[in-house]
This record gives C-alpha cells, structure tokens and sequence, in this order.
C-alpha cells in the first residue's frame, strides 16, 4: 500500500496544480518596484527605467514571459522611495504577446522622474505596497514582488520587524545597486558587511527568494534580465500558500 501511495502521490499532486491553474487567471503576479530616493539622480533614474525597458525587449526575456500563453504573467511596475511616495507607473498588464512588451518598453523609455515629498529611503513601506497590490490578485498562482534598490532604509519601519501576515504569500526578490556612489557609501547599513547582504538579511522573503546584483547603474539593464529570467522561470509554477488565518 506504501508503494501504490507513493506512485499515485505524484500524479495527485500534478492534478491540484493542473486543476488550481485551470481556474486561474495567470501564472504569476509580478510587480517591479524602483528605488526613485534622493540618492537616485536623473541619470541614474533614466539607466533604471531605459534599463528594464531594455531588458523587456530581449528575446529571452520575453520567451520567459510568454511560456505559458494560456496562463500569462500579470506585470506591474512602480517607483518608491519615501513613506508615502509610491507611484505606479505600468499598471496591471497581462502579457499575452510579445508586442505588449514593447509597449510597456517605449512606455518606460519615455518616463521621467517625478518631484517627490520624501526623497528618502523606506524599504518596508514599499514592500507593503507591493505586497498590497499583488495580494488584490487572487486568480494568480504566485505573487512576487521584485524590489532594486541603491541603498539601506533610512525612515520608516526596518524591514526586519515587518509582520511575516503582512506580506503573507508574497515572495520578495532584490535587484541590489551596489553601494558605490558617494551617496551609498555614508548609509549605515546595520552591522551588515555589504548591502546585498542587507537585502538577503532584511528584504527577501519566501521560498527560492534571492538577490541580483548590478555593479553600477549602467549594469543595470544586464542585471535584471538576469533576474526576470530567474523569476518566471516554469519551474517556478506551483501553488502559492493560502493566506493565514488572523486569530484574535
């Protein structure tokens, strides 16, 4: 009986997530947040966004993206920086094809960066927004929140003390912009060694949750092709957990 259990235990598994994808609306849920902080400068904005604009556009990039046409990935790009400055600036868009990511690239190609109240730093609130917007998509079988930044939090709550309820049934990935600028290199970063290790201690959350690095701005385009690539890999394709009941 042990052994018929394990050769029909596979096949049921295979089952519930064929049958859970055939009542979903897409596969995964990805939102893309870019540090848009003081530290951030014109130039370095316009690597960032003409950066992902030009990593939507390569060929691998985009086979990853429309692997499963039947089940698409649903993509979402905002900007953050302090408490209360989150903009979104590609809403919601179910890719289908490959046109409509060249349409989102010219978009970004032509975005310029916006005044801000707070030029600071909050990491955790921006992990709550992305959190936020990708747990309003029910139908998708996996959120994952995809955050860069050039630098650790400097408002705001640390990112260690986030409620694991909060972000519950998010994976939180980061595109970390190594600390070289002069900007950088005068933010604590909490007894960490490096800032990527301030990401991996403080920021990721999830199974599989990882870090990408950029060795510059200008490295940026490179670095998150990478990390796309990575993060809508099929593999990839699994249930993501219920959310947790909140007892009083």
């Amino acid at each position: 009986m042990r052994g018929l259990r394990s050769l029909l235990l596979p096949g049921f598994l295979a089952f519930v997530v064929f049958a859970a994808a055939a009542q979903a609306g897409c596969r995964q849920a990805l939102a893309l947040g870019l540090d848009v902080s003081g530290s951030v400068d014109t130039r370095e904005y316009r690597l960032q966004t003409d950066g992902l604009a030009e990593a939507l556009r390569d060929p691998e990039v985009q086979s990853a993206f429309l692997a499963l046409p039947s089940l698409p990935v649903r993509f979402m790009v905002f900007e953050w920086s302090g408490m209360a400055d989150q903009r979104i600036i590609i809403p919601w868009t179910d890719i289908r094809d490959s046109a409509e990511l060249w349409r989102i690239a010219g978009i970004l190609n032509g975005m310029t960066k916006a005044g801000t109240q707070d030029g600071a730093t909050a990491i955790s609130a921006a992990m709550v927004f992305g959190a936020r917007n990708l747990q309003a998509q029910g139908d998708c079988l996996q959120w994952t929140l995809d955050l860069s930044g050039d630098g650790p939090a400097n408002t705001g709550l640390h990112p260690r003390d986030l409620k694991d309820a909060t972000l519950d049934g998010v994976t939180i990935n980061g595109l970390v912009l190594l600390p070289f600028s002069r900007a950088n290199i005068t933010k604590n970063l909490t007894n960490v060694k490096t800032l990527e290790d301030y990401y991996r201690e403080f920021v990721l959350r999830g199974p599989g949750a990882f870090t990408e690095k950029a060795s510059s701005f200008d490295d940026f385009g490179e670095a998150m092709k990478r990390k796309l690539i990575r993060e809508l890999q099929m593999q990839n394709l699994s249930l993501r957990p219920e959310p947790r009941r909140q007892f009083p």
